[in-house]
């Protein structure tokens, strides 16, 4: 079967409580108003949202053997996604995050790393990304794709025709170096406005999203929350606003935006509707819990 999309890499599962203003002391409780699970992570949550938007997507990744693990195939498969090449892994939980939300929507977050940071790079894997439409490659600080095999995997999808796009897990010391491996592969790279300005230096986000560009990627679209996007995208240049909605909770709201990003170019859009289309996803996600 031909996907539309195949997202590679982080897949956890969220557990989110809202609304927290403090941690009770000691043994004490208090009410909040709910708590939900849901898959996560920049290709599991992404692959999420692409389902719910129509995409046949599949997501290639790794959970533990164990009831977390068990839940999240569980849920992913519901969505419709296919997870043929998610592994579990003996060894290893499944990766976790609890979030608690406050009253404006912030995700301050308590990760427990696992099975979902180490997504094993495969000779299926391989066949399916040469055969996408899409390749979301979400795997940039996995041990098992960095320092050569995640490259190997984007020239075999970029030489079966496959367009990609990238998100990041989260900036570190060696992900400038791994993405000079990347880039140069990338049709769309997505990153977020801390992301850009970390690993740029760039305080002014046109000029972090145009440093991109001369690092190798095609085409750039930085995420600043709820002041929108930044674009170097062929000619374009500029920011495209946020819609401006009550937030309940801002988890995944990243992941969404990639996955009405990557429907919409399925779609054939225009790039200005593409990225217009994103921002409307990732806030119907940021008006509710979880991704």
């Amino acid at each position: 079967m031909k996907l539309d999309l195949l997202c590679v890499g982080l897949t956890t599962l969220d557990i989110v409580g809202r609304t927290i203003a403090e941690i009770p002391k000691e043994e004490g409780a208090c009410l909040i108003e709910g708590i939900a699970c849901a898959p996560a992570g920049t290709a599991a949550g992404a692959a999420c949202i692409a389902a719910r938007l129509g995409v046949k997507t599949g997501l290639a990744g790794g959970v533990g053997n164990d009831l977390a693990g068990r839940f999240l195939r569980f849920a992913l498969e519901e969505e419709g996604i296919d997870t043929s090449l998610l592994v579990t892994t003996d060894g290893f939980p499944t990766s976790a995050t609890i979030l608690p939300i406050d009253a404006e929507g912030r995700r301050p977050a308590f990760h427990a790393p696992g099975a979902g940071s180490l997504p094993p790079l495969t000779d299926d894997l391989m066949k399916a990304a040469a055969n996408a439409r899409i390749l979301h490659y979400a795997a940039i600080g996995a041990p098992t794709f960095d320092g050569g095999p995640g490259e190997k995997l984007l020239v075999a999808a970029k030489r079966g025709g496959t367009e990609t796009t990238c998100d990041l897990i989260g900036p570190g010391r060696r992900t400038k170096d791994e993405l000079a491996r990347i880039l140069p592969h990338i049709d769309w790279f997505l990153p977020s406005a801390h992301e850009a300005r970390f690993l740029t230096g760039e305080e002014d986000l046109q000029a972090a999203a145009d440093t991109f560009v001369t690092m190798g990627a095609k085409n750039c679209v930085v995420k600043d929350g709820r002041r929108g996007v930044v674009m170097a995208a062929g000619e374009l240049r500029g920011r495209i606003p946020a819609f401006k909605i009550d937030v309940v909770d801002t988890t995944s709201c990243g992941d969404s935006f990639c996955a009405g990003f990557i429907a919409a170019r399925l779609n054939g859009r225009s790039t200005v509707d593409v990225m217009t289309f994103a921002a409307a996803t990732a806030a119907l996600v940021a008006q509710r819990l979880a991704t």
